[in-house]
């Protein structure tokens, strides 16, 4: 952090909300919000190992949107804190805790220490994004319990 977020920030946060609304990016970011719950790594396998399936798309799309957003903060070419702001990532957080709980168990069976690597950092860098986090992992439990019992019936 350090430095006050200037117009440059802002353009690259409006850029990055215009790709937000792209219809298929709008696809995946509803699955990943809304549709997928993981309960652990292999239900994430189940999708990241069926290629030509809309959910393998989506899940792609979603992670590698985040983590690209991510790794502008990462590299210094987007402040930190006006990324953190829940209105410019609020959906990234969401996406980190649905994997989170497994994530070391999920790196390992894909042979990948860097998969969500940039989106786990950057949540991770500052206390206000370690307790964002704290508080979407329950919010996330919340609604995959929600979410199991609809499926029963």
């Amino acid at each position: 952090m350090g430095k006050k977020a200037g117009a440059r920030d802002a353009e690259i946060i409006l850029k990055l909300y215009d790709l937000r609304r792209e219809p298929e990016l709008r696809k995946a970011r509803n699955w990943w919000l809304w549709e997928f719950f993981p309960r652990n790594s292999d239900d994430f396998l189940k999708i990241s190992s069926a290629p030509g399936t809309p959910e393998n798309n989506w899940l792609r799309q979603g992670a590698s949107y985040w983590g690209m957003a991510a790794a502008l903060v990462l590299q210094g070419a987007l402040d930190e804190e006006l990324f953190l702001r829940p209105a410019c990532s609020g959906e990234m957080f969401f996406m980190l805790a649905k994997v989170y709980p497994f994530l070391e168990e999920l790196r390992e069976k894909l042979g990948d220490p860097e998969v969500f690597r940039d989106v786990e950092k950057v949540v991770n860098s500052t206390k206000w994004g370690r307790e964002r986090l704290k508080f979407v992992l329950k919010r996330v439990e919340v609604l995959r319990e929600k979410k199991a019992l609809e499926a029963k019936g």
